[in-house]
């Protein structure tokens, strides 16, 4: 017999219906332009079909691509129609997976050869055609067994139902036409919401990331309900490249990273700038904030990583040697050192909060097929800070580092999201610790009016922590700062101090970055500014430019004048066309040419251009002088 239930949506509001009523039913009870634009649902909290029948009353969140949930359901749904019009195009080949990813979709396919540009020109034409036939997608269970004979030619999958059917649930396939693709979903209703899609890239993916298995081709491709988006996000990934930190590294000649040390980068004489200059910043700001700067080892003994707890959590990414008989591991990260510092002399509760900031060379094994440019590398400059205190300084002190994260990227003109991260299950620690810990953070981020996501179970395995993720001008997120709270390894190095009441204590420590990785920040920033770097940290702030061989000794002494005023600068002394040595300048990225020619020699000038080809006009040197002071002393991003 059917009867009445109540569906509460998102805001409030309730409406009624004779059950069973799913989803899509809901969204065209609301209006057609919901119902065509709805991807999936959230039911109770839980991602569902839009298909799936609800028998009671319940909770029901409709999503659509603008909603994280609907954007991966709608790339899913993009990768079962590629792989389809693949398996078309191409029988015989064998499917392995194809997930949603950041930005799209992609799935890994067995080959005898890669795909290659002309054939992705074929799939997406074929992808068109399933498109247009609107093909349901339609979920079905099946026991294990029936799941392998069913997928019985397709090793990939074979593996993957092994593994599942241990648990002795059914196994959940998804039908769209003549293709059937091992999934949980959820997925589109049907293929016609998939309006503008573009297969972007191939490339070589080992199944499961393993080297000792089978490579397989992978195509990436990403989807959207409007081709309006689409291009706008095609726009994207082509202004994204011209950033591209390692191709304007080369250009600008800030690093390289050679075959001799891949993931170990080189930094040239104009990144040195570039990277002290930010690190001149580090030290400026943390000396006003009370940091003591302290340096430790960047080898020390296996015992000390057994204590710290890293050898257990993290010896899979160390490097290790053995020296005099002894294991020795390079440090992947500066903490373990910094207890050490604290040990070195007896403390009171007057010391605290002790804070001690360490630029320090860590280590760390990253596969090969993660390497990428700055971004991740196997070495890095960890621009860490630890603070000792007690409990009662724990909310004060996380205030403090955040206000200085937040002083930082505001300087650099960068917006940012905070993120709290939990206890996950590999911790160590009793949970009463946690909860201490974890409510000092609460605290802090409510004390400072910062809103924030919680990330359940994604803590460090010492303590919660809070993330900072910057947003450059392409609207990419990069996690860069974090603060995370550690009563655990104050307790495994046995650290103290002495209290007012004469007793010992137990410190609480903060770990601490702002930048994370100078060299990460290096590569952000760089695409960030495009490499035209504000005028404080660009390597070369100024470029002398004389029309001809007549001024040279002229544009030398300016070159001198310049540099004693502090002023980072260059001269081309080359007999070439002005226009064209003006072109190189701007290729270059200096923020100021100073032409200098006949007229203005004769009136004591120089004729300033910007490197966004504006003229400035003639000025007396000292004019000049004083301007580019003021842009480097103010750290301007103009």
């Amino acid at each position: 017999m059917k009867h009445m239930i109540h569906i509460t949506l998102k805001g409030g509001a309730v409406k009624e219906f004779e059950a069973p009523v799913t989803p899509m039913q809901i969204a065209k009870s609301i209006g057609e332009g919901l119902y065509k634009a709805v991807c999936v649902a959230k039911i109770d909290g839980v991602v569902r079909d839009l298909r799936t029948p609800i028998e009671k009353d319940a909770q029901v969140e409709l999503l659509t691509f603008d909603d994280e949930e609907g954007k991966r359901a709608f790339w899913h749904t993009a990768s079962h129609v590629m792989a389809q019009a693949v398996l078309h195009l191409f029988p015989g080949v064998n499917c392995a997976i194809g997930p949603a990813i950041k930005d799209g979709f992609y799935y890994d396919f067995d080959v005898e050869k890669p795909f290659t540009p002309e054939d992705l020109e074929k799939i997406e034409a074929e992808m068109k055609k399933i498109v247009k036939q609107g093909i349901p997608l339609e979920r079905f269970e099946l026991p294990p067994a029936e799941a392998l004979e069913l997928m019985k030619d397709d090793p990939y999958k074979v593996e993957l139902i092994e593994e599942h059917s241990g648990k002795g649930e059914a196994i959940s396939f998804f039908k769209q036409g003549d293709f059937t693709d091992l999934c949980a979903g959820p997925h589109l209703p049907d293929t016609s919401r998939i309006k503008a899609f573009k297969l972007t890239s191939t490339t070589g993916a080992y199944w499961r990331g393993d080297s000792s298995k089978q490579m397989l081709c992978r195509v990436y491709g990403t989807a959207f309900p409007k081709a309006s988006m689409l291009e706008a996000h095609l726009a994207a990934i082509e202004e994204a490249k011209r950033r591209d930190h390692r191709k304007l590294g080369k250009e600008l000649g800030l690093f390289t990273i050679l075959d001799e040390g891949p993931g170990f980068p080189f930094f040239l004489p104009k990144g040195m700038i570039l990277k002290n200059t930010l690190i001149d910043y580090w030290r400026e700001i943390h000396t006003k904030a009370g940091y003591k700067e302290i340096s430790t080892p960047i080898m020390l003994n296996q015992d000390l990583w057994h204590r710290s707890g890293h050898w257990e959590h993290y010896k899979d990414n160390m490097y290790t040697t053995v020296i005099d008989d002894t294991n020795f591991a390079l440090k992947p990260m500066n903490c373990p050192g910094g207890m050490l510092v604290y040990k070195t002399e007896p403390h009171s509760y007057r010391d605290l909060p002790l804070r001690m900031g360490e630029l320090g060379l860590v280590h760390r094994h990253e596969l090969s097929g993660a390497l990428h440019g700055l971004m991740r590398v196997r070495c890095f400059t960890q621009d860490d800070a630890h603070i000792f205190m007690t409990k009662e300084q724990i909310k004060d002190e996380i205030v403090g580092v955040a206000k200085l994260i937040d002083d930082v990227y505001s300087m650099f003109g960068f917006k940012y999201h905070v993120e709290l991260s939990t206890m996950p299950e590999d911790h160590i620690g009793s949970d009463e610790d946690w909860e201490i810990a974890t409510n000092g953070l609460i605290a802090a981020l409510q004390e400072l009016n910062k809103e924030y996501v919680v990330n359940e179970g994604d803590g460090a395995f010492y303590g919660p922590k809070i993330d900072f993720h910057l947003e450059d001008c392409l609207g990419r997120t990069w996690q860069c700062g974090t603060i995370q709270l550690d009563m655990q390894m104050p307790e495994r190095f046995e650290l103290e101090y002495t209290g007012a009441d004469g007793e010992k204590h137990r410190p609480v420590m903060i770990h601490r970055v702002v930048f994370g990785s100078i060299e990460r920040f290096i590569g952000i920033l760089t695409e960030h500014f495009a490499g035209a770097f504000p005028v404080w940290l660009s390597p070369v702030q100024a470029i002398v430019l004389p029309i001809t061989d007549r001024q040279h000794e002229a544009a030398a002494k300016i070159k001198d004048q310049l540099e004693n005023a502090g002023v980072r600068v260059d001269l081309d002394g080359r007999s070439e066309k002005i226009g064209y040595k003006i072109r190189e300048a701007q290729l270059q990225k200096i923020p100021y040419m100073l032409v200098i020619g006949d007229k203005e020699l004769e009136n004591g000038t120089v004729s300033v251009r910007s490197r966004k080809g504006v003229d400035l006009g003639a000025m007396p040197l000292d004019t000049f002088i004083a301007k580019i002071q003021e842009e480097i002393a103010s750290r301007s991003n103009d």
